[in-house]
């Protein structure tokens, strides 16, 4: 079954590039592609999309904010930010209001896709640079509320996880996409997948940044 998708974004170009990168392969159904967060809240809910690709800056109501109301009525929906920011703020405070993925715009359509299975598959796909920033929060004492929230949920200890989990999991925490691992541990993808889902089992998380805390949150 294919992954359907809807685009968030207020700029016509990028938008229209989303919709031409999601249209690329038939794994893909794209649903609905909207220019603000109003119109979004208005009609996305009856289209029931598995992913939301959501821009930040929609020009009236934020993308941020357009996540923190329609993810309580709409839990089965995974919004993934897509977004020029790469500030601390804005990251903690989307994933605090219910996004389980942030990349940036200037990912490739590759990545993009690979980002978009991922957290189909559960996990929680974040660009390079915002993953450091991820590792980065939970490396030291929780500075701001969005990101002792977070902190605030690293229960149990890593060490029931083997050694092949152990490295994946800091293989995820910098960033590397499940294809990326499997080429530099020089294992299938599937492999990955079922290593994911038991480190997420055993440390009974949903995602990549509950994960993350939990390393780094001894």
């Amino acid at each position: 079954m294919a992954i359907t998708v809807c685009i968030v974004d207020d700029t016509h170009d990028i938008r229209l590039a989303l919709e031409e990168i999601v249209q690329l392969s038939e794994e893909f159904q794209l649903l609905g592609s909207f220019s603000s967060a109003e119109e979004a809240i208005s009609k996305m809910p009856l289209l029931q999309p598995k992913v939301v690709l959501m821009d930040i800056n929609l020009g009236g109501m934020s993308g941020i904010e357009c996540v923190r109301r329609m993810k309580p009525e709409n839990p089965e929906i995974l919004f993934m930010m897509c977004t020029v920011y790469e500030e601390d703020e804005k990251i903690f405070e989307a994933l605090s209001a219910g996004a389980s993925g942030y990349i940036l715009k200037k990912t490739s359509p590759a990545k993009l896709l690979e980002a978009i299975r991922e957290l189909n598959e559960g996990g929680a796909p974040m660009s390079t640079q915002i993953a450091r920033k991820v590792v980065a929060a939970f490396q030291h004492k929780p500075v701001t509320p969005e990101i002792a929230d977070i902190s605030n949920t690293a229960l149990g200890t890593i060490g029931i996880l083997s050694n092949r989990e152990r490295e994946i999991l800091e293989l995820l925490a910098k960033g590397l996409q499940y294809k990326e691992i499997s080429a530099q541990l020089f294992i299938t993808g599937e492999t990955v997948r079922k290593h994911v889902y038991h480190i997420y089992e055993k440390l009974h998380v949903s995602n990549r940044v509950e994960a993350v805390n939990k390393y780094f949150g001894r």
